[in-house]
C-alpha cells in the first residue's frame, strides 16, 4: 500500500483530495494547522502542525522513521479575491516558508513524488478573446498580484530540487475550484462560494452585490474535476507546470445568473466597487487533455452539487441566529 501525505488537507481541495486518494488506495496522512470544517477528514492519520516550521515539514513526511511514497503539497495562505488583495504580505511570508521547507523535505528524505498546487494567477493579464496561453507563456512573468508571484517562485524551486535531487516534482496550475464543503463566507471565500451565498441570502427578485462592473471573465473547475486531474497528473511522466481547468469561460454577471438559476430565484445585480482582479485569463488545457483527462462538469452541472450545500449552511446559520 503506497503511503502518501497531503499536506493543507483541512482545506477545501486537499479534503477532497484526501478522500480521492483513499478510493484509489492509499494509506494517507493529513497535514493541516486546522481540521476540515465541515466534516470529519477521510484521512488515516491526520497531523496538526505548523508548516512555516522546517521540523515540522520533515516530520510531516515521514511514518515510523521512512520516508513516505507521495506528497501532495496544497498548503498556502490564500482566499479569494478580497483575501488576495488585502492579505499581500501574509501570503508571500507564509506560503514562501511553507513551500521552501516542505520541497527540501521532501528531497532531502528522498521522496518519489512530490506535487505542488500552482495557479493560473501566475499569468498575466489578458483581454476576452485573446488565443489560450500556453504553460510556458507565463514567462516572461507578469502576474496580476503577489500571490501569483508567490507561486511562481514556489514552482521554480521546486523544479531547481528536482534537477539537484532526482525527486520527481508534478505542477498543476489551478483555475478558480469550486463545490461543497468549501469556505462560504467570512472573506477567503471564492466568487461561486460568495454568490450562492448571496443568492440563498436573498429573496426572490432580490438584489445582490457584485465587485466591480460584472464583466470580467473566469473559467471555474468542479472540485471532483480537479481532483481527478490531479491524481492522473502524479501519475503521469508530465513534466513542467500544466493547467487544470474547464474550458466554459463566463463573466461574473453570467456566473451569478447560473446560481440564480439553479435557485430558481430572480435577481437583481448591483455593481459596486471592490477588488476584480485581472480582466480574463485564457489559457491551454492541451497538456492536461494528452492524459485523457477532461472536465466533466460543466457550471450548471457544478453549481447544482454546490448551492443546495451552501443553502443549507446559510438556512441552518440563520435559525442559530434567531
Amino acid at each position: 500500500m503506497k503511503k502518501a501525505v497531503v499536506c493543507g488537507a483541512g482545506g477545501f481541495i486537499g479534503s477532497h483530495l484526501v478522500k480521492k486518494l483513499k478510493q484509489e488506495g492509499y494509506w494517507v496522512r493529513g497535514v493541516d494547522l486546522k481540521h476540515p470544517e465541515f466534516g470529519p477528514t477521510a484521512a488515516d492519520e491526520f497531523l496538526i502542525l505548523d508548516l512555516r516550521e522546517a521540523v515540522n515539514a520533515y516530520k510531516s513526511l515521514t511514518v515510523n522513521g521512512r520516508a513516505v511514497d507521495e506528497t501532495y503539497q496544497l498548503a498556502a495562505d490564500m482566499g479569494g479575491m478580497g483575501f488576495i488583495h488585502s492579505a499581500e504580505c501574509e501570503i508571500m511570508h507564509n506560503s514562501a516558508l511553507i513551500n521552501i521547507h516542505l520541497i527540501d523535505a521532501a528531497a532531502t528524505l528522498g521522496i518519489a513524488r512530490y506535487f505542488f498546487s500552482s495557479s493560473v494567477c501566475v499569468y498575466r493579464d489578458m483581454q476576452p478573446g485573446e488565443p489560450e496561453m500556453s504553460e510556458d507563456q507565463a514567462i516572461p512573468a507578469n502576474p496580476d498580484n503577489e500571490y501569483g508571484w508567490e507561486k511562481l517562485y514556489a514552482e521554480r524551486m521546486a523544479l531547481a530540487y528536482e534537477r539537484r535531487f532526482g525527486t520527481q516534482v508534478r505542477i498543476a496550475r489551478f483555475q478558480n475550484c469550486y463545490g461543497p464543503q468549501g469556505t462560504w463566507r467570512g472573506g477567503r471565500e471564492k466568487a461561486p462560494a460568495a454568490l450562492c451565498r448571496k443568492v440563498a441570502e436573498t429573496g426572490d427578485d432580490g438584489v445582490i452585490d457584485v465587485w466591480g462592473d460584472g464583466s470580467a471573465v473566469r473559467s471555474y473547475t468542479y472540485v471532483d474535476d480537479m481532483v481527478d486531474g490531479i491524481f492522473m497528473l502524479m501519475q503521469s511522466e508530465l513534466h513542467g507546470a500544466v493547467n487544470i481547468g474547464c474550458p466554459q469561460y463566463v463573466s461574473v454577471d453570467e456566473l451569478a445568473q447560473t446560481v440564480a438559476k439553479v435557485a430558481n430565484k430572480k435577481i437583481n445585480i448591483r455593481h459596486i466597487e471592490g477588488p476584480v482582479g485581472v480582466q480574463s485569463r485564457n489559457f491551454s488545457n492541451e497538456r492536461i487533455y494528452s492524459l485523457g483527462w477532461r472536465s466533466r462538469f460543466s457550471l450548471e452541472d457544478g453549481i447544482r452539487r454546490t448551492y443546495p450545500w451552501i443553502a443549507n449552511q446559510v438556512e441552518s446559520t440563520q435559525r442559530h441566529e434567531r
